[in-house]
């Protein structure tokens, strides 16, 4: 049969096409930008039908009306990443939350140890040979294909046409929906004192020709503020935002110093503007591959001068790192924190950084410090103190690695906020039984 007969075969709305969800099913949504807002819609709607269907996903920049309250008995959510709509529902206890480091993620789909009954996630137009584009997202969406019993996906000319790995035939589709629904995007941030402060002295410990690991957010769209006068830098990272394509644009990132994937910006998923979605749009210079080869330590670790640059919610003075939860309350993940700092570690010529300000500065003015002598309690310990490298904030960066205990503390202290260095002091004397 022709494609485009099969195709046609497929072709459902989405109220239709939800209709295949059952009671008991896991869910699971494509990652981020790949998440599908007219199947979501449909299926929230539909809500009525089902009963205890679970949702699986990491980052969900959809609504989340999933996760509302009164939803419970229609609805479990159990991501494996806690985005903003789905906080409140684990800290209240009408979810749950399943940690995995996310190389992981397709494996444990691949065995069965993260069910998937149904996968709904969004994809480019066919091609004229029948073969869409996971677009943004290939991540763990990719096996969650092969591992989910229905595939239901929604055709979006919005998405982009990426190059790599997520190139799927339409027959690997049970249904389609054609619904050209605006993909998400996230705007650049304000980027001020502080974070230009970390950005500088991120960027200081960069070599020419290293291959950079990079998030989304304002320190380290900071970073590549100064990298401008860097020369042949590569990109092997979770995700890129709009902040690479300046550099990209500057011909400071080349990619020809990468020991693998050359000229290649090499990622597992994309999250910015409708800019960053047309420059990957059918351009071979971006290539987006599952998780578990971009995130796999060993796969990092052949990247000779790799830098992992990532954040943190509290450092304690022994350099473990908390950077996914607020005492016993979720508010992230893991995400490639623990993957790309281990694949620097085993490699050579690299260096991993935990970048933050010193304090967190919440709504009513109060200042929370981030390097504190102990986590606060039920804490999860995100990244253990014998994978910590550097840490910088607005005050420098402090070397852990190799460093005895009373060492780092001191490190610590040195890139501390002013204002609460002198209790950090104590506890030094204390457990040092030494003045700083």
């Amino acid at each position: 049969m022709d494609w485009r007969e099969l195709y046609k075969t497929k072709l459902c709305t989405a109220a239709e096409a939800v209709t295949h969800i059952k009671s008991g099913n896991a869910v699971v949504l494509a990652h981020c930008v790949g998440e599908p807002p007219a199947l979501v819609d449909a299926m929230v709607a539909n809500a009525a039908q089902y009963e205890n269907v679970e949702i699986k996903h990491m980052v969900s920049l959809g609504s989340g009306a999933y996760a509302a309250p009164g939803m419970e008995k229609h609805f479990r959510i159990n991501p494996i990443f806690a985005s903003a709509n789905t906080r409140g529902a684990i800290a209240e206890r009408r979810g749950d939350f399943t940690p995995a480091f996310f190389h992981e993620v397709p494996k444990l789909f691949r065995e069965g140890k993260l069910r998937a009954d149904v996968l709904m996630l969004q994809v480019s137009p066919p091609d004229e040979h029948g073969y869409c584009s996971l677009g943004p997202s290939v991540d763990y969406t990719l096996q969650t294909i092969s591992s989910a019993k229905t595939v239901i996906a929604q055709v979006n000319a919005n998405t982009p046409f990426t190059y790599g790995d997520g190139i799927v035939h339409i027959s690997v589709f049970n249904h389609i929906v054609e619904t050209d629904s605006p993909i998400y995007e996230i705007q650049p941030p304000k980027i001020g004192d502080t974070e230009k402060a970390i950005g500088e002295h991120c960027a200081a410990l960069v070599e020419d020709g290293s291959t950079l690991q990079l998030g989304i957010g304002a320190i380290p769209d900071a970073v590549m503020l100064f990298l401008k006068n860097k020369k042949d830098l590569g990109i092997h990272s979770e995700m890129i935002s709009d902040g690479t394509l300046k550099l990209f644009e500057a011909g400071v990132i080349t990619g020809a110093k990468k020991s693998m994937n050359k000229n290649r910006m090499t990622v597992t998923f994309l999250m910015g503007t409708r800019k960053l979605y047309d420059f990957a749009h059918r351009n071979p210079v971006v290539e987006v591959r599952p998780v578990d080869y971009v995130n796999h330590p060993t796969i990092i670790s052949k990247q000779y001068k790799m830098i992992a640059i990532n954040s943190a919610l509290q450092v304690d003075l022994m350099g473990q790192v908390n950077a996914e939860s607020m005492g016993l309350r979720q508010f992230s993940g893991v995400g490639g924190q623990v993957d790309f700092m281990r694949g620097v570690a085993m490699g050579e010529g690299g260096k991993s950084i935990v970048a933050m300000p010193s304090v967190t500065v919440k709504k009513d003015g109060s200042v929370i410090p981030k390097i504190v002598p102990f986590l606060d309690q039920g804490s999860a310990i995100t990244t253990s103190r014998n994978d910590v490298d550097y840490v910088v904030t607005e005050y420098g960066a402090a070397l852990l690695k190799a460093q005895s205990l009373r060492q780092r503390a001191k490190n610590l202290i040195g890139i501390a906020h002013p204002d609460h260095r002198d209790e950090l002091k104590e506890e030094f004397k204390k457990r040092f039984d030494e003045a700083y």
